[in-house]
């Protein structure tokens, strides 16, 4: 018996070894199939700024670090792609609201790093929204975070744009530029103010941070070279595939102690789904508003979905 094991052992050891050692097979002649999609580094402009300040692409570390954004964002098709389609839904709400409170354009591709402009998203560390709020940030500067979350205005998307005014405008008196401000939306202002200290360098491309933070302005810089020419980093989209704003609406408001926004939304001739696109700040299909807060609610007219 000893030995037909050594025997059955070796002979199966000697299979294995042998299909191991064996070539893959190559179904196809390789010179009759198609070739692959080619795989290219992303162009790189001569010059580019943020918020008006100079990006300096001569250094190779920020060149290289570019060319690792735009690589993401451009082979990460889908996720980018889903965002390319949403600015025309969102950029006409959040442009306005950065130019009232004095911030650069620049910052909108900021949100599109933040959130992919999807008004519902949440992390997994909790931060919500299109401008990606924790809670205690976004109690402090002035969004309404209800019981429960039941409803939150981290998701409204005027509010929550303001609210991320202020907080770029208060990072940018205290660190200096606007660059460093945007790497603080990411690490915190303490966190880079820190850093510079200990370093004593008051430039962003001159800062060591964070892995996150290090390349979080370079991805905000990477939506800023792609979203206006998405044809020249392989996204064709034509105009009526981009999504449409959501504009066709009338305004409502209600205060009762206890909101079923479901009945709500039959009471208007809608149903709760459509209620939720235009309010993303309802949370929850119930509101127990025992200050009798007024929520102005916005309300789908008949032809909202066509």
């Amino acid at each position: 018996m000893k030995n037909f094991g050594i025997i059955f052992v070796a002979a199966v050891w000697g299979c294995t070894a042998v299909a191991c050692a064996q070539q893959p097979q190559v179904p196809l002649n390789l010179v009759e199939r198609e070739a692959m999609a080619p795989v290219m580094v992303p162009p790189l402009p001569l010059q580019l700024d943020f918020a008006g300040e100079r990006v300096p692409l001569e250094n190779f570390d920020t060149r290289e670090s570019l060319i690792r954004e735009l690589s993401v964002s451009c082979y990460m098709h889908s996720r980018t792609l889903l965002t390319l389609l949403a600015t025309t839904r969102y950029f006409p709400i959040i442009e306005p609201i950065l130019e009232q409170y004095g911030v650069p354009e620049d910052f909108k591709y900021l949100c599109m790093a933040e959130s992919g402009l999807n008004p519902n998203v949440r992390s997994s560390a909790g931060a919500s929204g299109l401008w990606q709020f924790m809670e205690a940030a976004g109690k402090e500067y002035g969004l309404f975070i209800g019981a429960n979350r039941a409803v939150d205005e981290r998701y409204h998307i005027e509010k929550s744009t303001e609210a991320a005014c202020k907080y770029i405008l208060d990072a940018k008196k205290r660190l200096g530029s606007w660059t460093l401000a945007a790497a603080a939306y990411n690490a915190g202002g303490g966190g880079v103010n820190s850093r510079m200290q200990k370093q004593g360098v008051t430039d962003y491309y001159d800062l060591f941070l964070p892995e996150e933070t290090m390349r979080y302005v370079f991805r905000i810089l990477s939506f800023k070279l792609i979203t206006p020419n998405p044809s020249l980093y392989g996204f064709i989209i034509a105009p009526h595939e981009y999504y449409r704003p959501l504009t066709d609406y009338r305004e409502i408001e209600v205060n009762a102690a206890q909101i079923d926004w479901s009945a709500v939304a039959r009471e208007q001739g809608t149903n709760y789904k459509m209620l939720r696109e235009l309010n993303h700040w309802i949370r929850d299909y119930t509101y127990a508003n025992s200050a009798r807060r007024t929520f102005v609610v916005r309300i789908p007219n008949a032809d909202f979905r066509h």
